[in-house]
């Protein structure tokens, strides 16, 4: 009786320990992935390149991000979910490494190419092993809701870490490039934790999954339906938008702002702050609003902010005593973008996946990995490309264009879901609003 009570606490142990090393991961991989726009405006000073060669730091990211997602989802259960995750975290680990030792911009390249392999690997891994940690869907919901949160935490600590290693008096000092042994650190104590920690694995196991062929065709098949490629197109267009922000708002903050490097990054940190609240809210919204009258909502919210705001960064004269308090308005203004955008993504998300039968979501979410770092790649760099040749005004002007699309996109969306339903029963979540 005793040994049977002991062997209950250990395995509960074990599960929160699996738990934590779970939502470290994705807090992890949450200031790596996000840190490019600071790394990128850092780059520009450190090393003296371009814009546009800069922006390649995002192609370097996202492009092994898709390929490795493409390859992941047909071999991962046959490498396991926690060897995956321990892979990962040595992976980028390891890059993290070289960047104090070895600075400059081809070592910088590196580690970009390294984490969009490791955040393919640990996205996976980490989504999977919810399913097997958990008993129920409301217990699963919950899970992935609060490492999904906790991601949003790591966004918003990466801005502060970093600009706490940055010289304020010489922002080109290389001095930045200490954080990396930080975050070295934290890959290895990660490590560490999953080492000791044990995940049965048995359930993710079957013919399919133990099949590479099987996973790539059930894939491809899915582009068939005319409700998945109005989807990814819509994504596709969300993510290209939010890429323009996120990466380039420090850079514009600094450049067209005539902010501080270090309060140019703290700064920017104000849109992850405000996409977390917009994600929490919308859930409430949701209740009363259907979701296709939502989105048109912020889509039209977003461009109105953006024409509203963008002629107050005019204009900008730099101060040497600039502060919080004195900071221009439009420095605050800007990130409210990202509590119209919040909803668009997770609902879209939520929406197809819940039109379509529980056989095709793995699949599907590989392709919504593979197309949101497709469009996260176009984004910055078009952004970037206007930024170079006219100016950061005109940069972020620019997305009215794919706000426009996604408008028109998210009509067709509407369009095929209704149809859906006509035709099959639908399970669950937004699609039946």
């Amino acid at each position: 009786m005793q040994a049977a009570h002991l062997t209950s606490k250990q395995a509960n142990m074990n599960r929160v320990r699996m738990i934590v090393a779970l939502a470290l991961i994705y807090m992890i991989f949450a200031i790596l992935l996000n840190s490019v726009g600071t790394v990128i405006l850092q780059s520009i000073v450190s090393y003296g390149i371009g814009k546009p060669q800069a922006s390649l730091l995002e192609l370097f990211k996202d492009l092994t991000i898709a390929t490795t997602s493409f390859l992941v989802a047909s071999f991962l259960p046959l490498l396991g979910y926690r060897r995956a995750m321990m892979l990962a975290l040595a992976i980028v680990g390891s890059a993290c490494t070289l960047m104090p030792l070895y600075p400059g911009f081809h070592t910088t390249e590196l580690l970009f190419t390294c984490i969009g392999i490791s955040f393919a690997l640990a996205k996976v891994a980490v989504y999977s092993s919810i399913g097997l940690l958990t008993s129920d869907r409301a217990e699963h919901g919950r899970l992935t809701n609060t490492i999904e949160g906790l991601f949003m935490v790591g966004v918003l600590a990466g801005g502060w870490i970093f600009s706490a290693f940055i010289d304020h008096a010489d922002p080109a000092n290389p001095a930045w490039l200490d954080v990396y042994w930080l975050l070295a650190a934290i890959c290895l104590a990660i490590i560490v934790l999953l080492a000791a920690s044990k995940l049965d694995e048995s359930a993710a196991h079957s013919e399919r999954t133990n099949s590479i062929r099987g996973s790539l065709t059930e894939m491809l098949r899915l582009f068939v339906r005319p409700l998945v490629y109005v989807f990814l197109i819509s994504a596709f267009l969300y993510v290209l938008i939010e890429q323009s922000f996120g990466t380039w708002l420090p850079t514009f903050n600094n450049e067209i702002l005539k902010l501080p490097n270090a309060m140019s990054i703290q700064l920017a940190s104000i849109l992850a702050a405000m996409t977390a609240i917009g994600r929490l809210g919308a859930g409430q919204v949701l209740r009363r609003v259907p979701w296709y009258v939502l989105l048109n909502i912020c889509v039209v919210g977003m461009g109105l902010l953006v024409v509203v705001v963008l002629p107050l960064a005019r204009g900008v004269v730099a101060r040497p005593d600039v502060g919080w308090f004195s900071a221009p308005i439009a420095a605050y203004l800007i990130p409210l973008i990202g509590l119209l955008m919040a909803p668009i993504y997770p609902v879209i998300n939520s929406v197809a996946l819940s039109s379509l039968p529980k056989t095709s979501h793995a699949a599907m979410t590989g392709l919504i990995v593979i197309f949101s770092a497709l469009g996260g790649t176009l984004g910055s760099r078009i952004t970037a490309i206007v930024f170079s040749r006219f100016n950061g005004i005109d940069a972020f002007y620019f997305s009215l264009v794919p706000m426009t699309l996604v408008l028109v996109a998210l009509f067709f969306f509407k369009r095929e879901t209704d149809r859906t339903e006509r035709t099959t029963p639908v399970v669950v979540g937004l699609a039946a609003k």
